[in-house]
């Protein structure tokens, strides 16, 4: 059988991997001023962190040329940087100093972040619209006018 979308596997999985990685951002942006959670310490900052992956049946075949590869998410990382340290005194977790522990989140980061990874999900959503209307015309050489 013909495969007409030769990039859809590996599109598809960038697609499942952009996706993963703008809701952790999301959940940066709302955990934002979070200044206690369940284990009392602030919230940490997560990040995905991508491996690409050898597709395993392009690889088991003789055909020439590097395999094509997927990404898929390899960890989601709590960020180590220590919290910011913010003067507060009427803050209910304010030490002793009126000082409060805020997330280790920076907003703009985030967004810029954000915006990266929406601009990477829209550039792989139209190889896909591509690779479609490429096999679409393919179809249509073979039939009567």
């Amino acid at each position: 059988m013909i495969n007409f979308l030769p990039g859809i596997n590996s599109t598809a999985a960038a697609l499942n991997a952009e996706r993963i990685r703008m809701e952790i951002i999301s959940q940066n942006i709302a955990n934002a001023n979070n200044t206690h959670g369940p284990d009392g310490l602030p919230y940490q900052r997560q990040q995905v962190v991508f491996q690409s992956v050898l597709d395993q049946e392009q690889q088991a075949g003789a055909a020439p040329g590097a395999p094509p590869q997927l990404v898929q998410i390899a960890a989601i990382q709590k960020d180590t940087s220590p919290p910011q340290l913010v003067y507060n005194p009427g803050h209910p977790d304010a030490d002793a100093n009126g000082m409060v522990a805020m997330p280790n989140v920076n907003i703009h980061e985030e967004m810029a972040d954000l915006i990266a990874s929406s601009r990477s999900y829209e550039a792989n959503l139209a190889v896909v619209k591509n690779a479609r209307m490429m096999a679409q015309q393919t179809l249509a050489i073979g039939k009567p006018v």
